[in-house]
């Protein structure tokens, strides 16, 4: 959706996706023009004559609302009509639906509509026809959606020989339609009430497009804005019993009239089509399919027992008895995956008509033989070998950037090489039909050392790298890059270019073009036009974005302390290169980037802050609003900015198609679905980007915390270690793995190592001083913790995300030392130094809970309950699943500290049942449950944690 469309939502108050009112308007009239013309009478031979409930007679060539250009009507029906028309602000051809006369009419109705089509333009998912606007004068309204070209399902059954489709024509399309519900239910939470063969559109592409999605409600809602007499919205024979009853919409129906679509699509009729229909959908059990084709003398093979099952299955009565989520169907059938099919290359919509049966047949025979295998991202088993090191299948048209070796004579140059690499690396990770290995992952072999090419490969799981040198004198630039087969050795394509510095980024294009060439990768138009886009005529502000990215790259190396830091270096220099050329659409994006990562961290979490991060992405908006980078920024405004996870997901579903290869797509939808509570999504999507990103090491700590807060410790210990033997020395991942140990086990003997070993002498200071202070907290050691909290250098210590002040630390020392006195000193310090930080972050659950923490200590029990409950209030679960949870185990420990223990119980007893709750290691150290320890209780509530032998 254009950016300008698009409301920033400030601050968003609920946990949950916004609904709107729940209001009937009881207008079939209403329901029959949104669902009848288009696409269903898209082709003309199939369409009824105009009606005069359509405002106005239109011609081919008119102008309306200053920016479309009509073109031809689509199709006519007897409630509406629909043009093709030019979006001449957008550059885009579109479906135009007008609005009858009696919508234009009824202020209320009206205003009903636009609120549900405005919910809608968030619905971005490449299987579902997209609405992009709601316009309307005095005289006349219609609704903007993406022209499909082709044709539906339902009239494409009508064109075969025997008016049915087979199972194995319809896998790939039924995979499609799995993926576009599976969106709109679990992303966008709007279910779609009306899905029938004639809103399953098909282009020319081969890929299906499901319609109509336009007035479907949140949800959640108790009753629909826009219903059929009596409270019921639908198609009558696709409607499930508990639609034809009114009761309230849910995904169950979605998936009853899924298995009535599908039904029609293999036998030519839906499963209850003449007589009384709506008892019969209520009481009366369809004939199988097989059964069905019978009774027509449809010639042709039985239907597969799986078909049978699960179709059946999706007609039940009972809506538990329907399979609950369509990716159950998917996985039912062994369907093909999303990212699979981004692998393939699609047919024609003509070529698929002819040859989708020999295809599919093809994919019945893999099926049979024992399933599917796909290449961009591998099935299960292969995700869970991605991270724990063994060998898996090395994609055919796979490629590593290594870092180019700087070989000016200024070794200040070396930003300028690794910008060159960066800038290769991004133009190839732009094209859909390679698989190219993050930054991230290929950083440790800049090494000037003789490298393994075939090791690396290996390593990456890649079959080619590309590698490369560069010198920079005055103003000439000498590049000269070498493709290599990683899996033999072999030379493949070499190529210098000596050429004046402001050529570098068409060397860069050139490099790129070349290298897809040799791997015969096939461009798209855009891809085309995407490489040869330069990012900035200004050289100066190119070499200050290349040393942010620099700074960045050094930054994502490391998952220690010095973050900060680096970030708001990064955030000068982009600046810097943002005021010499103000139209720098990369370096805009990462300046709105790094804004927000200053603030998502806490380290300036404040109004001033977003609003920078805002106002350096509206600019790149401005002058890029359909650029991939622009979406992906929005995303992470959505995300850090507001924890408003909707939008953020459908940013990130509109920056896919130009990002193929970008990490941080993949990345922050696992991260968002993970705050959703969608934790199985969130580990696939981590795992599978691993595929991508193999040696990053944020997402393996990302991918390690994932497993712990599940409680999965063995797969935690797994990936973890995977890491650490391609870097056996970061301390970091070292104490990750130590607390994977005091988590399961509540063993501490792998801490004690780690903060004695090797590997403590790469630490950054403080990350040390923090472990040993844990270390001896958890030891009851308050001598050892007095020294390590003396050599401390910073004024407060992050606790997962709680920045608590030093003041915190001392006071609990000072307690445990039997120093009263000096305990409730640090204390009030303490507190008054984290009361501060609330003033200026009234919303901030996490920094009120650490002045609730801060009270129970106190002994001010009322404030501390009081402020430990808001704080829940502020971020629970169904905000933040995984700060939610936090906030329930710290809550717990204030009842402990404030002597309410029945209410700590009924606490833990949720809290160990839940993600990111209490561990074993945890009730077994943690001095904040010495209270409990006495009561039987607690004895049972840890014993139901301890590690299974």
């Amino acid at each position: 959706m254009p950016a300008k469309q698009k409301q920033w939502r400030f601050a968003p108050k609920t946990g949950s996706f916004a609904s709107p009112p729940a209001v009937e308007v009881s207008c079939f009239w209403l329901y029959r023009w949104f669902f009848e013309d288009y696409p269903s009478n898209m082709r003309g031979e199939r369409t009824g004559s105009a009606s005069d409930v359509t405002q106005g007679e239109f011609v081919g060539g008119q102008r309306l609302f200053s920016r479309y250009t009509l073109i031809k009507i689509l199709g006519k029906g007897g409630m509406g009509i629909v043009w093709l028309a030019h979006d001449e602000e957008l550059e885009r051809q579109v479906a135009l639906k007008f609005l009858p006369d009696l919508i234009m009419h009824d202020a209320a109705v009206l205003s009903d509509l636009k609120r549900e089509t405005r919910r809608c333009l968030e619905l971005t998912h490449k299987n579902i026809v997209r609405i992009y606007d709601f316009v309307h004068d005095e005289r006349s309204g219609c609704i903007s959606m993406e022209y499909v070209d082709g044709d539906t399902l339902s009239n494409l059954r009508c064109d075969k020989e025997r008016k049915v489709f087979e199972p194995a024509e319809l896998t790939d399309w039924m995979s499609q339609l799995c993926d576009a519900l599976d969106y709109a239910h679990n992303y966008a939470h709007i279910i779609h009430r009306d899905l029938k063969p004639a809103n399953l559109m098909v282009n020319q592409r081969g890929e299906l497009k499901v319609s109509d999605f336009g007035i479907a409600r949140s949800l959640g809602d108790s009753m629909s804005v826009i219903t059929m007499a009596g409270g019921r919205s639908g198609t009558l024979s696709y409607m499930s019993p508990q639609q034809l009853e009114g009761e309230r919409g849910t995904h169950l129906d979605d998936i009853y009239s899924l298995g009535a679509s599908v039904y029609e699509l293999l036998t030519s009729k839906p499963p209850f089509y003449v007589g009384n229909i709506d008892h019969q959908i209520r009481e009366k059990i369809p004939p199988s399919l097989t059964e069905r084709r019978k009774e027509f003398e449809i010639e042709a093979e039985p239907i597969p027992a799986a078909w049978e099952e699960w179709v059946a299955a999706c007609l039940a009565k009972d809506p538990g008895r329907r399979p609950q989520a369509v990716t159950e169907i998917a996985h039912r059938l062994q369907m093909p995956s999303r990212e699979a099919r981004l692998q393939s290359v699609r047919p024609s919509f003509q070529q698929s008509k002819k040859r989708v049966l020999a295809l599919a047949l093809a994919s019945l025979c893999l099926l049979a033989l024992g399933g599917w295998y796909f290449g961009i991202f591998k099935s299960a088993h292969a995700k869970v070998a991605a991270f724990t090191g063994v060998s898996t299948a090395i994609p055919q048209k796979s490629i590593a950037v290594l870092p180019f070796e700087n070989l000016s004579a200024n070794q200040e140059n070396a930003f300028f090489a690794d910008g060159v690499q960066d800038e290769i690396l991004t133009d190839l990770a732009k094209i859909a039909d390679l698989r190219v290995i993050s930054r991230t992952s290929v950083i440790q072999y800049r090494s000037n050392a003789a490298r393994n090419l075939r090791e690396i490969g290996k390593a990456l799981g890649v079959a080619y790298l590309l590698e490369g040198s560069v010198q920079r004198a005055d103003n000439r630039v000498r590049v000269n890059a070498q493709l290599v087969d990683a899996r033999t050795d072999a030379h493949l394509w070499a190529q210098t270019y000596d050429r004046d510095l402001a050529d570098v980024f068409a060397i860069q294009t050139e490099i790129a073009k070349s290298i897809a060439g040799q791997l015969q990768a096939k461009l798209s138009p855009r891809e085309e036009g995407a490489l040869d886009k330069k990012p900035t005529n200004d050289l100066a502000a190119y070499d200050l974005y290349l040393k942010a990215l620099e700074i960045e790259r050094n930054r994502a190396s490391t998952i220690g302390s010095g973050g900060v830091e680096g970030a708001k270096r990064e955030v000068d220099l982009l600046n810097q290169a943002v005021a010499r050329d103000p139209a720098f659409v990369p370096a805009l994006c990462k300046l709105a980037q790094t804004h927000l990562y200053l603030y998502w961290v806490n380290a300036d979490h404040t109004p001033a802050r977003l609003d920078l991060a805002k106002k350096s992405l509206d600019a790149a908006t401005r002058l890029q609003p359909d650029a991939g980078e622009v979406h992906l920024a929005r995303a992470i405004l959505y995300y850090w900015g507001a924890r408003d996870y909707a939008p953020a997901l459908a940013e990130l579903a509109v920056a896919r198609p130009s990002l193929p290869n970008d990490a941080g797509v993949l990345f922050f939808t696992g991260m968002i679905e993970r705050r959703q509570g969608k934790w199985d999504d969130s580990t696939r999507d981590l795992e599978q980007l691993l595929a991508l990103d193999p040696r990053n090491i944020v997402l393996v700590s990302e991918l390690a915390a994932s497993y712990i807060m599940l409680r999965q410790y063995d797969a935690a210990a797994r990936t973890v270690d995977s890491a650490l033997a391609w870097k056996p020395l970061d301390f970091s991942l070292w104490l990750i793995r130590a607390s994977i140990d005091m988590a399961w086990k509540a063993d501490l003997s792998r801490w004690k190592d780690v903060v004695a070993g090797e590997a403590a002498k790469t630490a950054d200071p403080n990350d040390l001083i923090n472990a040993r202070l844990d270390l001896a907290l958890k030891e009851r050691d308050y001598h050892a913790a007095e020294e390590a909290l003396s050599a401390h250098g910073g004024a407060e210590f992050d606790d997962n995300g709680f920045f608590t002040p030093r003041e915190w630390n001392r006071g609990i020392v000072a307690r445990g030392l039997g120093d009263e006195s000096r305990a409730k000193a640090a204390f009030l310090a303490a507190r008054e130094r984290a009361a501060a930080a609330v003033r200026g972050r009234s919303e901030d659950g996490k920094a009120l809970m650490v002045v609730a923490q801060i009270d129970a200590a106190l002994g001010r029990k009322e404030d501390a309950i009081r402020e430990g409950e808001r704080a829940v209030e502020l971020l629970p679960i169904a905000k933040d699943a995984v700060i939610g949870d936090a906030l329930l185990s710290r809550l717990a420990g204030i009842y402990t500290q404030t002597g309410e223990a029945d209410r700590a119980f009924n606490l833990l007893e949720q809290v160990t049942k839940i993600p990111f709750g209490v561990t074993y290691g945890s009730l077994k150290l943690d001095e904040v449950w010495d209270p409990l320890r006495s009561d039987a209780r607690f004895e049972k509530i840890v014993a139901s944690l301890a590690p299974k032998m």
